[in-house]
């Protein structure tokens, strides 16, 4: 089961370094996506690199923006160049964190192959909240002076969006695990497909939406298991998922999840040797 690891990074490079030590396995290649506005040099490894490759084209991330699909895009054209047939490109952030060992995550993936995990939420049904994010037009990624009024104005007097090519939408967590077959059907389509990519330039939040949609509306949509296999604790209600600290652990022992987020060990590294020890 060979597995290739996409890990979008921006901060706290010594945790980074610690993630992908975790991560290590003779069939895990890691490919890493740091964001362009950031020096890349701290980032960098000096020893076992044979099986960590950098993403060459980097793009300018922002928040909520489209951006954040275009790292990830520009990611998957890497992996998908190099050759490699890996069975499951697993997508993670710098501050995310296995909760089994590598050889359990890879004997889980062994036992669930050609599977989508990734959540997908009925936008109309399950995740309403998200509703505005796709009938009102978002600028999230442009920086001109006014554009907050400009913004506003174009929402109240142009027409509710709508989705192009009858897409059922669903989502919800950006972050999940899919296979080289998913993820060249996913670039070929939005390179197929510029309405559609048009359409989520203007979606806040389109990396939650976005490559989700693209496989529920498809034949792999059989594929999709509605699980990302990724414990996060939105309990605080904010735009953000928790932090954790040595508080959670005995939530985050309980978890089946084969990874959590989000961490920082600025704030706690004791949770994350204490996670080191469970493995």
């Amino acid at each position: 089961m060979k597995i290739a690891h996409l890990i979008l990074v921006h901060t706290n490079p010594t945790q980074f370094k610690r993630l992908i030590e975790r991560l290590a396995h003779p069939e895990a290649d890691i490919y890493v996506h740091v964001d362009s506005k950031i020096d890349i040099k701290p980032f960098l490894v000096d020893k076992n690199t044979d099986h960590v490759f950098f993403i060459k084209n980097r793009i300018s991330i922002v928040w909520g923006a489209y951006s954040m699909v275009e790292a990830t895009i520009s990611s998957f054209r890497e992996i998908l160049q190099s050759g490699k047939k890996y069975d499951y490109v697993n997508l993670l952030s710098g501050q995310d964190y296995p909760l089994r060992s590598a050889e359990k995550i890879h004997q889980f993936y062994s036992q669930n192959p050609g599977k989508a995990f990734m959540e997908t939420l009925s936008v109309e049904r399950e995740w309403k909240e998200a509703i505005p994010r796709l009938t009102k037009y978002h600028f999230t990624d442009y920086r001109f002076v006014g554009v907050n009024t400009f913004e506003a104005l174009l929402n109240a007097v142009a027409p509710q969006r709508k989705i192009p090519n009858d897409l059922i939408p669903v989502g919800r967590s950006q972050w999940f695990t899919i296979t080289l077959e998913h993820v060249k059907y996913i670039v070929e389509y939005l390179d197929a497909n510029q309405n559609v990519v048009n359409f989520f330039k203007f979606t806040w939040g389109s990396d939650e939406i976005v490559f989700q949609t693209i496989l529920y509306n498809s034949k792999y949509k059989k594929d999709i298991i509605s699980d990302n296999l990724m414990y996060i604790d939105w309990s605080e209600g904010k735009p953000s998922p928790k932090t954790f600290t040595i508080k959670d652990l005995p939530e985050i022992r309980n978890s089946d999840k084969l990874f959590a987020r989000k961490f920082n060990q600025q704030v706690d590294t004791e949770i994350l040797n204490a996670i080191d020890l469970m493995l």
